[in-house]
């Protein structure tokens, strides 16, 4: 049977949760090492970029990058989780004040920037163990922790009272849904996300996405390969190219001299990521050299790479 390795892009449905998507991928594909960069509320739907095989050792560094939602918020009403699943009575809806779109867009201009947000009680955040929505149903009062968070740009796209839509850029670890809560706040009258869409993560599209049923059908029809990018693709870190004689070893881990180095592909510093390359183009590991890569080819017999990840 074949093993995928790489990136495959898929535009997660409305209803179902990110945990499921990868169940039924692994059912679809017929492989168990699949993981993802990031998580969508089983409500919001959208691009989510799925690891296969060896890629799973790359989530984390593709988790790092930015994201880009398209979001609605209804105003006038509350929401215990943000969203619309905690709404319980709709009758007591506040008034919504009359906006215009000038002012909409000045108000959302006032959450650009690093900002503190306050994770939600309904997330999946551990607080002393515990998921924060187990405690939340259970009806145990928490304070929930605050994180620094950076939304790079928001704009309204439509305004549709008590609509409103606009697209926002954000950091990892944003919540959109708090950001709603937010919003609502700030105008007086509260506010819940009754729609998001995931439409970026760093460089991957959702217009390039497949559907759950594309990838099964492409699985089946044997052309699934040709929609998985390579790790060598997407990931965008220096490279360190080792001679065919070091290159068996990066798998135990074996410390990297000087003489093991064939080639350096982009400039890093001490701190960067960097990831090692064998002959054949394989991206073998990732890790961080300890030294400016100028200052590689003037070491002797030093050791001077620190493993992050091994991509086994």
């Amino acid at each position: 049977m074949v093993q995928y390795d790489g990136i495959l892009l898929c535009n997660k449905p409305y209803g179902v949760s990110s945990h499921d998507v990868i169940s039924n991928l692994r059912q679809a594909i017929g492989q168990r090492r699949i993981g993802h960069t990031g998580t969508l509320d089983p409500r919001a739907t959208g691009l989510l970029v799925i690891c296969l095989g060896r890629a799973t050792k790359i989530a984390q560094f593709l988790a790092e990058e930015d994201k880009t939602y398209e979001a609605e918020i209804k105003l006038g009403i509350r929401s215990s989780t943000f969203d619309s699943e905690g709404i319980m009575d709709e009758s007591t809806v506040r008034v919504v004040p009359e906006l215009g779109a000038k002012e909409v867009a000045e108000i959302l201009s006032e959450f650009k920037g690093v900002i503190k947000q306050r994770v939600p009680a309904f997330s999946a955040v551990k607080i002393n163990g515990q998921r924060l929505y187990k405690l939340a149903r259970r009806g145990e009062q928490v304070e929930t922790p605050e994180r620094e968070i950076e939304i790079n740009d928001i704009n309204l796209t439509r305004l549709n009272l008590p609509f409103i839509s606009f697209v926002v850029c954000c950091s990892k670890g944003t919540y959109i849904r708090a950001l709603a809560n937010e919003i609502g706040e700030r105008v007086g009258c509260g506010a819940y996300l009754s729609r998001l869409n995931r439409v970026h993560v760093g460089g991957f599209e959702l217009k390039d996405a497949l559907s759950l049923n594309e990838i099964k059908y492409y699985r089946q029809a044997g052309t699934l390969k040709r929609y998985i990018k390579p790790i060598e693709e997407v990931l965008a870190f220096p490279v360190i190219k080792v001679t065919e004689a070091f290159a068996p070893f990066i798998l135990s881990g074996r410390q990297l001299r000087a003489k093991d180095v064939v080639e350096i592909v982009g400039e890093f510093g001490a701190e960067d990521h960097v990831s090692l390359m064998d002959p054949g183009g394989r991206i073998m590991a990732v890790g961080k050299p300890g030294k400016h890569s100028a200052e590689i080819k003037d070491l002797k017999g030093e050791s001077f790479f620190n493993y992050v990840r091994v991509l086994n």
